[in-house]
């Protein structure tokens, strides 16, 4: 098919005489100052920005040194841009006074967002359990959509490499366990205040991770009941809730009942993390060997024991 002259494009004077070097430099990023007014949060971005101690520090160094780091955006269909990295410094230059911040403007679709969004914030190095939890089911959503297209090719997306699953690639990425990663994303079918609690360390994870397969009805009726009884549910009693829903035995009645179940203090139980006990035992120790090789090892000390306080008596009785 042969071209028209009208589709033949000529290179512009200045395209002619431009370096290779001054070509690369028009395609790389640059930093732009944008109107604070014209940089709009990321939706239903899960990150918390808290006009808390650390942001009055982060607003003195911004009134100080100015913006050390562009934040990243995005145009917005809708004007101005959509922050994809950036939220808590642009937080700050809003309470500095300033007017313009910054900004690396890029393209990217939904999910490109989305994953530069979810991996810049968990860099931090304090996290809530809920913006973790919501971050890693947004990061795994858009992994899936990748996943399902057949234009990528990256290692990062879907079902690319080997038949792998993007929950398990999403592990690597993070350094946690897929079962992890899957308990994260579970919390997120709590209810907020019941999330609140959590975030606030009033529920223990564990506890939360069994609590989140509630309906969100008996979630709220686990609120009252809470209120009523003064305690939260301890990790036994959160997995009796989560029986009683599955077997359809819930009730206002079953559910007091367990919560008013009296606690055994704390000092009765001895606990060990995995941390402690692993450098006892070679790394192809499952937790059920370990258990069980404990186990066996207090069996022998106590016959020992028994053992010397016979002879002792032994000796004591022919004295």
């Amino acid at each position: 098919m042969k071209s028209s002259a009208k589709d033949i494009k000529l290179a512009s004077v200045d395209d002619l005489f431009k370096t290779d070097e001054s070509r690369a430099d028009d395609e790389r990023e640059r930093v732009q100052e944008i109107a604070i007014s014209e940089l709009h949060p990321f939706k239903n971005h899960p990150f918390k920005v808290l006009d808390d101690e650390k942001m009055m520090e982060t607003v003195e160094s911004v009134q100080q040194y100015g913006v050390l780091v562009p934040i990243i955006a995005r145009p917005s269909p809708e004007g101005g841009y959509e922050i994809v990295s950036g939220h808590r410094r642009h937080r700050a230059c809003e309470l500095a006074g300033k007017e313009t911040m910054p900004v690396i403007v890029r393209e990217l679709d939904d999910d490109e967002a989305v994953l530069l969004m979810v991996d810049s914030n968990l860099q931090r190095e304090s996290i809530l359990p809920s913006e973790r939890a919501f971050a890693l089911k947004m990061k795994l959503e858009a992994m899936k959509h990748q996943g399902a297209r057949s234009d990528l090719t990256s290692a990062q997306v879907g079902r690319k490499l080997d038949g792998r699953e993007s929950r398990e690639i999403l592990a690597e990425q993070v350094g946690q366990s897929r079962n992890q990663v899957s308990r994260y994303i579970h919390l997120t079918e709590l209810i907020p205040p019941l999330l609140e609690m959590v975030d606030e360390k009033k529920i223990a994870f564990n506890p939360a991770y069994e609590l989140s397969f509630l309906k969100p009805e008996e979630q709220q009726m686990l609120i009252d009941t809470m209120e009523y009884e003064q305690a939260t549910p301890s990790l036994s009693q959160a997995q009796r809730l989560k029986q009683f829903s599955q077997d359809g035995r819930l009730t206002e009645d079953s559910m007091l009942a367990i919560m008013s179940e009296e606690k055994k203090p704390v000092q009765d139980r001895v606990m060990f993390t995995s941390d402690v006990l692993r450098q006892y035992f070679p790394k192809d120790y499952t937790p059920k060997r370990m258990e069980e090789t404990i186990i066996k090892l207090l069996e022998q000390w106590k016959q020992r024991r028994q053992q010397q306080q016979q002879q002792q008596q032994k000796h004591h009785n022919l004295r």
